[in-house]
């Protein structure tokens, strides 16, 4: 183990986590705290979401609903989609325009600019000289609590801290590198899929991590050429090991299904033929020979480029067994017709039920239910060694980023897991 690994709780440590993790609900409180509330930029949705003054999209920083708005001068704000007089949501729609620039509670009318700012405040004298509030009442100080926003690439963060590092420090050059490389021009918003699953957000999140089941889950991939273990790859790991990117070269010259499938431990059952070929039709459009670009932001967004499908996927934390996950596909804003559609027809490969990554909502809820009762027991986290190491290739034979994702996830919460873990063992 390098000496830098975090080790805490006991010994717990990026190679044996204690499943406790995925069950309790103090640990969970804590992450909310600690991480999405902590040193860290989450996820909030695309510019190209929200285009025009007054358009508004509904997002989440961990449990805490969020509304990303922008302002009729153009500038982009987040809050916290709770009111300040009775805690009420205001805004209840998951997207839309705000044309007037107010958002009015409709529980009693209280109501805020794009910036949330509150503004309007019923019977704030009160009528007659009677009621109302008194007369030091400040709207600004009931105003909705607002994150620190940051833009890379037309990609969106929030953060409630005061003092993290700024957003491109804390994705840092590699990652930002390879943001750069999906969004290399502007972007529209082709459509959303949401899916929910029974599991912990960290079983995701270490899914999106986890290049060693990729041939073996997947049968798609190896069934049809998209990828195999003996292909090109490689994998990048963020310096605190928080982020990571897994990137796999396109097959050379004309695919074998045959030879893929020889690689894979199973292979579908029956006919493996489909119907109509183009979905499998990948047209390069960056300068470069990768065909699979999977990047994962800590602690809730991956970035995607399989074949020519584009997405984020934002994770959504909302209990300790119930995870969120928004798909937002999207192309090229100068992209024909012609490769829209080529793009839709891809987008059957992805999502929920994408012909590739339908099994991992599965695994999630697999991991969850198996996972119950087994507080003190640990996971074992050893595939390619027990160091966490900042390149690595090649896929599927390593679980490096893995071990990234909880060296980065010890480290933001310390001993705040010792209650829990000490918890689960009694």
């Amino acid at each position: 183990m390098n000496a830098e690994t975090p080790v805490v709780a006991d010994g717990l440590q990026p190679t044996a986590m204690d499943y406790a993790v995925y069950h309790d609900p103090a640990i969970f409180a804590a992450e909310q705290e600690n991480i999405f509330r902590g040193q860290t930029w989450s996820y909030l949705g695309l510019e190209a979401e929200i285009p025009n003054s007054g358009d508004f999209r509904a997002t989440h920083v961990g449990q805490t609903p969020v509304v990303l708005v922008r302002a009729q001068d153009g500038q982009i704000y987040a809050w916290v989609n709770r009111c300040a007089h009775k805690g009420a949501t205001v805004c209840r729609s998951l997207r839309g325009n705000q044309a007037d620039g107010a958002f009015v509670c409709v529980y009693h009318q209280w109501a805020y600019d794009a910036s949330g700012m509150l503004v309007g405040v019923p019977f704030r004298r009160g009528l007659k000289g009677v009621g109302g509030y008194t007369s030091d009442f400040d709207p600004a100080e009931h105003s909705l609590e607002r994150l620190r926003v940051e833009s890379f690439r037309g990609m969106v963060f929030g953060t409630f801290s005061s003092t993290v590092a700024p957003l491109e420090e804390f994705l840092g050059p590699v990652m930002c590198k390879y943001i750069a490389r999906v969004f290399q021009r502007p972007v529209k918003v082709l459509g959303y899929a949401r899916q929910y699953m029974s599991g912990n957000w960290k079983l995701y999140s270490e899914n999106s991590r986890d290049s060693y089941h990729g041939g073996l889950l997947h049968l798609f991939y190896p069934t049809f050429g998209i990828y195999r273990q003996s292909q090109e790859s490689a994998g990048q790991l963020s310096e605190e090991g928080f982020h990571n990117v897994f990137t796999v070269a396109k097959p050379k010259g004309d695919i074998d299904y045959g030879s893929f499938g020889n690689e894979a431990n199973r292979q579908m059952q029956g006919t493996a033929k489909l119907q109509d070929e183009r979905l499998l039709h990948f047209l390069p459009e960056i300068d470069d020979d990768v065909g699979l670009h999977i990047q994962s932001i800590f602690p809730s967004v991956v970035v995607q480029q399989i074949q020519n499908t584009l997405a984020t996927r934002q994770i959504v934390t909302h209990a300790t067994d119930k995870t969120e996950l928004v798909w937002t596909y999207f192309g090229y804003a100068d992209d024909d017709e012609e490769t829209t559609r080529h793009r839709l027809r891809n987008l059957n490969l992805v999502g929920p039920s994408g012909l590739i990554s339908m099994e991992d909502g599965e695994a999630v809820e697999l991991c969850q239910q198996g996972t119950v009762g087994a507080e003190g027991k640990r996971s074992f986290v050893e595939m390619g060694g027990d160091d966490v190491r900042q390149y690595y290739a090649p896929m599927g034979m390593d679980e490096n980023s893995v071990r990234g994702f909880w060296k980065g996830y010890l480290s933001l919460m310390g001993n705040a897991l010792a209650g829990g873990i000490a918890g689960g063992r009694a």
